[in-house]
């Protein structure tokens, strides 16, 4: 096993300098608020780097997925479509509003979700089509939008793996009615840890995901709604107020610091990005000719930013299956490739709604094969080339 560290793992995807140090520093002066006025300039920020309207920053990516259901408008009895190649937040978003989800296999060029499959899933309760953009490539947006203009359709994108991604030129995240981004540990720009992002152009949607957002207050900017009560009750000159609540809603802001650290991080969002662009150019080329590995398919009108980079291991071919490879490159070479994804329809939450293996052939293939290489923008040429050469290693 090498002893040099190579930054070989998927854990941590992006890089922090010090920019983002200086930026936290600088709230934790102003006392750390939450959902203070570094949320509202990431937002602005973001809003303008993809071309949305409106941007509302959130805790996490699952909770940006919740909110978009919840802006949608989606209840008990709904349906809604997605694939099952994907993290389960994806699905459970809907699920715990009280809706069902119905999966639609996958392309097997681009492990996205099937566009000429979706169609014969719509039904009358069909509400909504949660799209992934796996790995930081596109799905099909013309035919999903076209398919909601006919159905009408609320679309969803989940652009979790694709911050900074293109479909023919437009930001992901933009085409559906929302859009929505984690910046987990993982993913391309990260604030912290943890946070998301919702996107549209809908007011409405807008207004509704701000206000369960935070526990149904109605904020626009720091400002919070507040009553004025009955002064006929309380001594001459005096004014109480009283903090009122549209709903029952949920707390899934974003704390300052975290907002702080991703201004700085969108700032290098392209430059990241262009690193995992560049690293997946050296791995397809250098990778192209081992017998048994399926590489990536990149579509000439998408920009992928790579995620991660997704290989198909054919074991009979390769002489390995996935998971002796993958515990092969960790015990001998050091490095951690990952599994993504088991199929959601083989999960314990999904057979108890009465899902069952078979349903899903491609998505089903993909599960078996699929493995994630490292990649992320701290490689260097020097441990890429390391990780070629472990991967022709295992085959000899």
């Amino acid at each position: 096993m090498s002893s040099i560290k190579y930054d070989l793992e998927i854990k941590f995807g992006s890089r922090y300098g010090k920019e983002e140090e200086e930026a936290v520093i600088k709230v934790l002066r102003n006392n750390a608020p939450t959902s203070g006025n570094e949320c509202i300039q990431f937002e602005k920020e973001y809003a303008a780097y993809t071309g949305a309207k409106h941007a509302r920053v959130v805790s996490n990516g699952s909770s940006a997925l919740f909110l978009s259901m919840i802006g949608i408008g989606i209840k008990p009895g709904d349906r809604v479509l997605t694939t099952p190649i994907t993290w389960i937040a994806t699905a459970a978003a809907p699920v715990t509003l009280g809706a069902e989800v119905d999966f639609v296999d996958i392309d097997l060029e681009t492990y996205n979700i099937d566009v000429n499959k979706i169609e014969e899933h719509i039904t009358p309760n069909t509400k909504a089509i949660i799209p992934v953009h796996l790995y930081g490539q596109s799905c099909e947006m013309d035919e999903i939008m076209a398919l909601a203009k006919k159905y009408n359709l609320a679309v969803v994108e989940d652009a979790a793996h694709a911050i900074g991604a293109e479909y023919k030129g437009r930001k992901l995240g933009t085409f559906g009615d929302a859009g929505c981004f984690s910046f987990h540990e993982q993913k391309n720009i990260s604030t912290l840890g943890e946070g998301g992002m919702v996107l549209t152009n809908d007011d409405a949607l807008f207004e509704r995901v701000s206000l369960y957002r935070s526990q149904c207050t109605r904020v626009h900017g720091n400002s919070t709604k507040y009553c004025k009560l009955d002064e006929a009750k309380f001594p001459v000159g005096k004014k109480f107020w009283w903090q009122d609540f549209d709903d029952c809603g949920y707390n899934f802001r974003m704390t300052d610091i975290q907002a702080a650290v991703g201004i700085e991080q969108l700032k290098k969002a392209d430059k990241l990005n262009q690193a995992r662009i560049n690293n997946a150019a050296y791995l397809t080329h250098e990778l192209k000719d081992v017998p048994g590995l399926k590489l990536p398919t990149v579509r000439s009108y998408n920009k992928h930013v790579f995620h991660l980079y997704p290989v198909l291991v054919d074991a009979k071919e390769f002489g390995l299956n996935k998971e002796d490879f993958i515990y092969n490159l960790l015990h001998k070479y050091g490095i951690k490739a990952g599994f993504h994804y088991i199929p959601l329809h083989y999960s314990t939450a999904f057979k108890n709604r009465g899902f069952k293996k078979g349903q899903y052939p491609n998505a089903e293939k993909v599960g078996e094969q699929l493995v994630t290489l490292p990649i992320n923008p701290r490689q260097t040429e020097e441990s890429l080339a390391y990780l070629v050469k472990s991967i022709k290693d295992l085959r000899s």
